[in-house]
C-alpha cells in the first residue's frame, strides 16, 4: 500500500470562486500600483469610443452619412486633390520655363561692365494734344475697352483715333490716304503714341493688323527731327536700326520707309537717307550713305554684324532699335547674333518689339533689354486672325499634289502655297507649270535675284501663285490674297498663324486650307484643334476625337498652353519646339547657321 497520508489536501474550489479569487487579487495588486479595476475598465471604454469614432467611415454603404453628404465629401476631396494637382504643375512649369529662359540680359556690353541701369525712359518732343493728355485714366480704358486694346506700363500715353492729332505732317497723312489707309487700327491707335513719346513697345496683334505703320512712322519723324535740329555729317549714323529675320521681310519694310522719305524730299523737308543691309545686295549703297551721314538702316542680323564687325558701320548714335517678329529674333540661333549687336551700343537707346506671336518666355527675355516698357496687345498673342475662314482636309501624303489643283478651284487667284522643303517646293513648282499654272517659287535655295523677281511679280499680279517655304512666312504684305493652301502643316503652330495670316489682312476676308494626316505630329493636331476652337471654326471630326489632358485643365499658373511656343494644344512639359531647340544648341553653329537667311 502506498503512504496517502504523507500528501498534502487541497479543498475543492468551484469555478465561479475560483473566477473570484483571481479578481481580488488583480483588484489588490492594481490597488497597489494606484490603479482601480473601474478606472481601466473606463480607459479601455474611451480608447474603444475613440477608435471607433476614427475608424468610422465616412463614404460608403457602412457610412452614417446621407448619400447627399457623402457625393459632397467625395467632391471636397477631389477639389483639394486637383487643387493641389495644378500647384505642382504651375511650380514644375514655372521652374522649366526659369531654367530654358536667358538668365544673362540682354544689354551692350559697355552698360554691363559699367553696371549701368537705365531708370527713365527716352525723352522726344513729340507730346499729345493737351485735351487728349488730360483725358482721365477711366477714360482711356473705356476707349481701349472699346477697340479691345490691352495696355500694361507705367504712365501709359492715351490712345488717338486719327493720324491728324498724331501731329504727322501733311504729306505723310497724303501718302497714307494714297494707300488707302484713312484711320490708325487699334495697335496703332496705342503703338504710335507709345513709340512717338519714346517708351520702349512690346507691340502684339495678329497677322495684317498694320503693325508695320507703328515702327515706320516713328522712324521717320524721329530722324527728320535730328536732321532738321543738326545735320549728319560723314560716316555718322545710323541713327534707327530696323532689323528683320528675313531678306524679303527686311526689303518690303526699306521700300515702306523710302516711299515715306523720298515723299518728305519732294515736299521741302531734308532728305532722310536710308539703307538695306543684307545679303545679296551690294555694299556699295550702305557705303555711299555712310560717307554723306547715314539716317535708318534696316538689314537682317547677318550683315549688320559683318558691317559692324568691319567698321564700315557704328551704333555710337543710334537711338532707336526696332525688331520685326521679335518672337524669332530673340529665339534659338539669333539670339548670339542680337547680343553681338547690343555690344556696339553706346548708350541708351529706344527699343520697339514687334509680333503676331509673342509666348511668355520672350516677353520675359526681351523685358530685361527694356526700359519702363509698355506691352500693348490687341487679342491673344498667336491667335488667328479672325477673318481667315480655315479649312482642315486630311489627305494621304500621295495624293497631295493631285489634290492641290482642285484647292486652287476654290477662289480666283492670287494663292499662296505653303510647303516645309525647298525640294517640295520645286516640285510643287514644276507640276503648276506643267498643268499650265502661272505660278513662281522662292525659297532659301534660289538667288536673290530670283526671289526679288518672285515677289515683285506676285506683288504685280503677274503671276497666280507663289510656291514658297516659311521664308514668305513671316511679316509680307501682299495685296489681296484670295487664298492660302499648306501643302504641308508646319512642325510649330506659330508658323501656322503666320502662314494664314498672308490673307484675311486690312480687315479683307481669306480662305486657308491645310493638308493633313498620318505624318503629322499628334501635338500639332492638337494645337490646331484648339486654335480652331478658339477662332470658332469648324473642327473635322478626326481633331475631335484627338483628346489630351490639357482638356481638363488649360489655365496652369496663370499661362494658357505652352508658355514656350504658345501652343494651346500642350504644355511646356511636353513642347515639341522646346526639345527642337536643345536638341540645336547641342550642335556646332556652324552647323546650325549654314542653312540660314539672315545675311
Amino acid at each position: 500500500m502506498g503512504d496517502t497520508n504523507s500528501v498534502a489536501y487541497v479543498p475543492y474550489i468551484p469555478p465561479s470562486q475560483r473566477k473570484k479569487l483571481k479578481l481580488e487579487r488583480l483588484t489588490s495588486k492594481r490597488a497597489a500600483a494606484g490603479l482601480s479595476i473601474s478606472t481601466l475598465n473606463s480607459n479601455k471604454l474611451h480608447k474603444k469610443e475613440s477608435k471607433d469614432f476614427e475608424e468610422e467611415p465616412k463614404i460608403g454603404p457602412q457610412a452614417k452619412l446621407s448619400l447627399l453628404d457623402q457625393t459632397c465629401e467625395l467632391r471636397k476631396k477631389a477639389a483639394e486633390f486637383h487643387e493641389n494637382e495644378i500647384q505642382k504643375l504651375a511650380k514644375i512649369e514655372a521652374d522649366l520655363l526659369k531654367n530654358v529662359t536667358a538668365k544673362k540680359a540682354l544689354m551692350s556690353a559697355q552698360d554691363i561692365a559699367k553696371g549701368v541701369k537705365y531708370e527713365s525712359s527716352i525723352k522726344t518732343s513729340w507730346t499729345p494734344p493737351k485735351y487728349l493728355a488730360r483725358m482721365s485714366k477711366e477714360k482711356c480704358d473705356k476707349l481701349r475697352k472699346r477697340w479691345h486694346i490691352e495696355a500694361e506700363g507705367e504712365d501709359i500715353p492715351p490712345p488717338i483715333k486719327t493720324f491728324v492729332e498724331m501731329k504727322f505732317p501733311k504729306p505723310i497723312l497724303r501718302a497714307l490716304r494714297k494707300r488707302g489707309i484713312k484711320r490708325p487700327t487699334p495697335i496703332q491707335m496705342q503703338g504710335l503714341p507709345v513709340a512717338l513719346s519714346g517708351r520702349d513697345l512690346i507691340g502684339i496683334a495678329f497677322t495684317g493688323s498694320g503693325k508695320t505703320m507703328v515702327f515706320c512712322l516713328p522712324m521717320v519723324m524721329l530722324t527728320l527731327e535730328q536732321e532738321k535740329r543738326m545735320p549728319f555729317i560723314g560716316s555718322e549714323g545710323p541713327y534707327c536700326l530696323a532689323l528683320a529675320p528675313s531678306r524679303e521681310l527686311a526689303r518690303q519694310t526699306y521700300e515702306i520707309v523710302s516711299g515715306f522719305t523720298s515723299i518728305l524730299h519732294r515736299k521741302d523737308f531734308p532728305l532722310i537717307r536710308t539703307s538695306l543691309c543684307m545679303g545679296g545686295v551690294s555694299l556699295r549703297d550702305a557705303t555711299e550713305n555712310l560717307k554723306r551721314g547715314l539716317h535708318i538702316c534696316i538689314g537682317t542680323t547677318g550683315r549688320v554684324m559683318d558691317m559692324l564687325d568691319k567698321k564700315v558701320m557704328n551704333l555710337d548714335i543710334c537711338r532707336l532699335l526696332v525688331l520685326d517678329e521679335a518672337d524669332r529674333m530673340i529665339d534659338v540661333g539669333f539670339e548670339d547674333d542680337m547680343r553681338t549687336i547690343f555690344s556696339y551700343f553706346q548708350y541708351q537707346r529706344q527699343m520697339l518689339l514687334f509680333s503676331a506671336t509673342m509666348p511668355q518666355k520672350v516677353k520675359d527675355f526681351a523685358a530685361t533689354a527694356l526700359v519702363r516698357p509698355v506691352i500693348v496687345n490687341v487679342g491673344r498673342a498667336g491667335a488667328a486672325n479672325l477673318d481667315v475662314l480655315q479649312e482642315v482636309e486630311y489627305v494621304k501624303q500621295e495624293a497631295k499634289i493631285v489634290y492641290l489643283l482642285e484647292c486652287l478651284r476654290k477662289t480666283a487667284p492670287p494663292v499662296l502655297i505653303f510647303a516645309e522643303n525647298k525640294s517640295d517646293v520645286d516640285d510643287i513648282h514644276e507640276y503648276l507649270l506643267l498643268k499650265n499654272v502661272a505660278a513662281v517659287a522662292i525659297h532659301g535655295g534660289k538667288t536673290q535675284e530670283e526671289r526679288d523677281y518672285a515677289i515683285k511679280s506676285f506683288r504685280e499680279g503677274k503671276q497666280d501663285v507663289m510656291v514658297a517655304t516659311d521664308v514668305a512666312g513671316k511679316g509680307l504684305d501682299f495685296p489681296n490674297i484670295q487664298h492660302v493652301i499648306n501643302f504641308d502643316m508646319p512642325e510649330e503652330i506659330e508658323n501656322y498663324v503666320h502662314r494664314i495670316g498672308r490673307t484675311g489682312r486690312s480687315g479683307r476676308t481669306g480662305l486657308a486650307t491645310t493638308f493633313v494626316n498620318n505624318n503629322v505630329d499628334e501635338s500639332v493636331l492638337l494645337d490646331l484643334k484648339h486654335l480652331l476652337t478658339e477662332a470658332k471654326q469648324k473642327v473635322p471630326d478626326f481633331l475631335l476625337k484627338i483628346v489630351s489632358d490639357l482638356d481638363k485643365h488649360e489655365v496652369i499658373g496663370g499661362v494658357r498652353g505652352c508658355a514656350y511656343c504658345g501652343g494651346l494644344g500642350h504644355r511646356i512639359t511636353n513642347c515639341p519646339k522646346l526639345e527642337g531647340d536643345q536638341s540645336k544648341k547641342l550642335l556646332s553653329k556652324k552647323d546650325f547657321l549654314a542653312g540660314r537667311d539672315d545675311y
